[in-house]
């Protein structure tokens, strides 16, 4: 059983609605035996963009890990939206997490790990620790600080 309110509680979070289609795409995307890429999602929250601009300037490490904790959430509601329970995920396979940040910001692998502890924090270590990448980029979607998208694997 998930600890889905618990997690979300220790970070005084809900989870929101699954997010507006922001293009031409699939949220979710099932390939192969139970595998689903999840494309990425943003910080957003029940439509209310909580984050402008970039780490380091004028954003800190800790609203980085923050605003990641709101994109896995946003993840997880199109995940559900999918699939109808996460009780039915049986891994979190890979996060690929983008940060836009000041030429000089080079902690995108701590920024990402607000979205790799709620993932653990959610599913445990077992099912939450995932394959990750964490990349610096000059610039997102909507002047957003981090995307994440998740690859996901469920019970048959």
């Amino acid at each position: 059983m998930l600890n889905l309110e618990k997690a979300l509680a220790k970070y005084g979070l809900t989870m929101p609605n699954p997010p507006a289609r922001g293009g031409i795409y699939e949220p979710v995307k099932e390939f192969g035996d139970n595998l689903y890429y999840l494309s990425g999602c943003g910080p957003a929250f029940n439509g209310e963009q909580r984050f402008s601009g970039k780490l380091g300037a004028p954003f800190t490490v800790e609203q980085g890990q923050e605003a990641a904790r709101y994109c896995v959430l946003n993840l997880l509601a199109n995940l559900e939206a999918a699939i109808g329970d996460l009780d039915k995920v049986k891994r979190i396979v890979k996060m690929l997490c983008f940060v836009a940040g000041a030429d000089t910001f080079y902690d995108q692998p701590q920024v990402a790990n607000g979205g790799s502890q709620l993932l653990v924090d959610i599913f445990g270590e077992d099912r939450g620790r995932c394959a990750r990448s964490a990349v610096g980029m000059n610039a997102l979607p909507g002047n957003i600080p981090v995307e994440i998208e998740l690859l996901v694997e469920t019970e048959k």
